[in-house]
């Protein structure tokens, strides 16, 4: 009996304490993202310079007019140069929005002039970094070269929407039979090109092409510069760009206010009676200037100019980074 229960019976196996682990299915290797073409990626770095110029403007544009205005006071002999009086005397005499004159000429010029000018030197920056073996920096003299180009180059492209700047804001100091009365920067354009033709709007282009040559020497080259050499001291923060940026806005400014101040007096200039400019060029400008102010004179304005440059130099340099995160 024994043998045939023996037989009759099976073993149940007995059931393991660890379950089994479920299958994982193989990885589907991902596809990865193709990488932005090189003329995406220099379109971006011209529309990031647009809107950061754009944008520093939008602040800077009431201290923009007050600096013209002691250009303009210092040229007529007046010794009363002080920004917070000429602040003053434009708000009682002119009102509130004379400080925001000319703002669409502006804002067009910086759509044009520093769009070009932080896209050229990012974009030229990026080709020579390219051309130099994978991680090594691009030297100071490299970095102020392409500055220079860059603010030379498109300086051209903004000189007319600059030009109806210049005569928009000074048009509240001419005699009322002598002022120009634009309406607006098309307005500003078109009786330009008809009263005077076309290539007067690049009236003034050849103290513009040099200033912007200086202001970029002093600003785009050193800013990069400043933030390499400030990066093992700070590392990659925003303390490093925002010192940087302001050792920038300071260099820009003192470079530059010397061909400012011609710039502003060679723009604005209207025919005599006996019908002749008052300046025959920028070289004639800068004798007569010097002669007539003395040489300490063309840094007229300089703790003004400087509160207008540095933190527009500061602003778009800044938001030309942030918007690298998103652009």
């Amino acid at each position: 009996m024994s043998k045939d229960i023996s037989k009759t019976s099976t073993v149940q196996p007995i059931p393991s304490a660890v379950p089994p682990k479920p299958q994982v299915p193989p990885k589907i290797a991902e596809t990865p993202k193709p990488a932005p073409s090189k003329l995406a990626s220099n379109i971006k770095n011209f529309v990031r310079g647009g809107l950061a110029g754009m944008t520093a403007t939008c602040c800077i544009q009431p201290i923009d007019i007050v600096k013209v205005r002691i250009q303009l006071r210092s040229e007529a002999g007046n010794k009363n140069l002080s920004p917070f009086s000429v602040a003053k005397d434009l708000l009682k005499n002119e009102g509130f929005f004379r400080f925001y004159k000319g703002l669409d000429s502006a804002l067009m010029r910086q759509a044009t002039y520093t769009t070009m000018r932080m896209g050229l030197y990012q974009t030229l920056t990026d080709y020579l970094k390219a051309t130099k073996k994978p991680g090594s920096l691009l030297s100071f003299p490299e970095k102020c070269l392409i500055s220079v180009t860059a603010g030379g180059v498109a300086s051209i492209f903004g000189n007319p929407f600059d030009l109806a700047l210049i005569r928009m804001q000074a048009d509240g100091m001419l005699k009322p039979e002598e002022r120009r009365n634009y309406n607006h920067v098309f307005n500003a354009i078109g009786r330009i090109v008809k009263e005077e033709g076309l290539f007067a709007l690049w009236r003034g282009c050849t103290p513009t092409v040099i200033r912007a040559m200086v202001i970029n020497f002093g600003m785009l080259g050193p800013y990069d510069e400043c933030k390499e050499r400030l990066r093992k001291y700070l590392g990659d923060t925003k303390q490093n760009a925002l010192a940087s940026s302001a050792i920038a806005g300071f260099l820009a400014a003192f470079f530059c206010l010397p061909f400012d101040n011609v710039k502003t007096k060679v723009q604005k200039m209207k025919k005599g009676p006996d019908g002749k400019f008052p300046y025959s060029g920028l070289l004639d400008c800068f004798i007569k200037s010097i002669r007539r102010e003395g040489f300490t004179k063309l840094w007229t304005s300089f703790p003004t100019f400087y509160v207008r440059i540095a933190p527009h130099a500061m602003i778009t340099l800044l938001m030309t980074d942030y918007l690298k995160n998103y652009i």
